[in-house]
């Protein structure tokens, strides 16, 4: 009964707001005052308010919110903990989900570019006594004819 008649002093309140801003000749402004001032004596006559008031007051209700805030702080935490050990739960998992992973290539991928199982060319090491290394390109003209430079 409290918030109808708040409600209802607002919403006039309002209005009278309204029909000084149109009596100074500016009534657009005073249109859109009218229109928010109508919107609480409207939220009364519909039944919201007094809905409102009962989930506002009423114990039962709030002890509803704050489990149901209760619940996303778990779920939060839960996520967070998940994250944090890589999703899985224990050791064992994890190194069972790795044996079990396929490999990174797929079946028919062709090869790959470079053979697998040889040895990179060493260079040569100078040969006799001269202080200066020699200028042996020899490495760099195979790798060249290699492809076919």
């Amino acid at each position: 009964m409290l918030t109808s008649t708040v409600c209802a002093a607002v919403s006039a309140a309002g209005l009278g707001i309204a029909a000084l801003t149109a009596y100074r000749k500016r009534f657009l402004a005073a249109t859109r005052i009218a229109a928010f001032s109508l919107i609480p004596i409207g939220l009364v006559m519909t039944g919201v308010i007094d809905w409102l008031t009962g989930i506002v007051f009423n114990p039962t209700v709030w002890a509803g919110f704050g489990l149901l805030a209760l619940s996303a702080v778990l779920f939060m935490i839960s996520r967070g903990v998940e994250r944090r050990r890589g999703g899985l739960g224990g050791r064992k998992e994890r190194r069972s989900a790795a044996a079990a992973k396929p490999d990174a290539v797929a079946p028919a991928a062709s090869a790959p570019s470079l053979g697998a199982g040889r040895a990179p060319a060493k260079a040569k090491a100078p040969q006799g006594g001269d202080s200066a290394p020699k200028d042996d390109f020899s490495d760099i003209e195979a790798i060249l004819k290699k492809h076919g430079i």
